[in-house]
């Protein structure tokens, strides 16, 4: 028993180290030798738990997606109508991911170009999993769209697919070092103002 809880133990362990260097050194960063290094523990002991870096990603992307929403359902619960709805939560959303652009990468655009499957005991994440916490996400807003459930949630999927497109010029940009000619603030402005027809 007390086996099982070190185990545990040093899984959570890997985690919060590898979100610690993301936050503080970047995605580059992120390395099996760095976070044994960190860890005390030798790479094996990584790679027993996350065989593959995109192992490690799939587990650290479930609490991140639960942080992505909740922040959407606090944002959106005390909408008093559509617009205001609409208005919080492409700023909860744009918030969210512009306030820390390496979890952005980690989370939506690492998965992309990694192209192999999670495949170590860690790849925990379930579509069942996903799907749990996406459709809150969805729902929070959806809630508040004019039309049935279905078309409701169909606006929703777009609305937050159009905040990602967004949030991924804005991360482009930053890599690049070359700044957009508009503000964060005046571009999620504008799409607020397309999405509720005030443009």
């Amino acid at each position: 028993m007390v086996v099982i809880m070190q185990d545990t133990n040093t899984n959570q362990k890997i985690r919060t180290i590898a979100q610690e260097i993301l936050a503080s050194e970047g995605l580059g960063a992120v390395s099996f030798d760095a976070i044994a290094r960190r860890l005390e523990r030798s790479k094996q002991a990584v790679l027993y738990w996350y065989p593959t870096k995109r192992d490690l990603l799939a587990a650290m992307f479930l609490p991140w997606l639960n942080a992505e929403m909740e922040a959407a359902e606090d944002a959106v619960s005390v909408a008093m109508n559509r617009d205001q709805a609409v208005s919080s939560f492409v700023t909860a959303i744009a918030g969210f991911h512009l306030e820390d652009l390496d979890r952005f990468r980690m989370m939506y655009l690492v998965p992309q170009t990694t192209g192999q499957k999670p495949q170590g005991r860690a790849s925990m994440v379930t579509g069942d999993e996903v799907y749990q916490v996406t459709n809150r996400l969805y729902g929070a807003l959806a809630g508040h769209l004019d039309g049935d459930n279905e078309t409701a949630r169909k606006a929703a999927v777009a609305i937050h697919s159009a905040v990602l497109g967004l949030v991924m010029m804005f991360a482009l940009t930053n890599a690049l070092q070359d700044p957009l000619k508009h503000s964060e603030t005046d571009l999620i402005e504008a799409m607020i103002a397309c999405l509720i027809g005030k443009n």
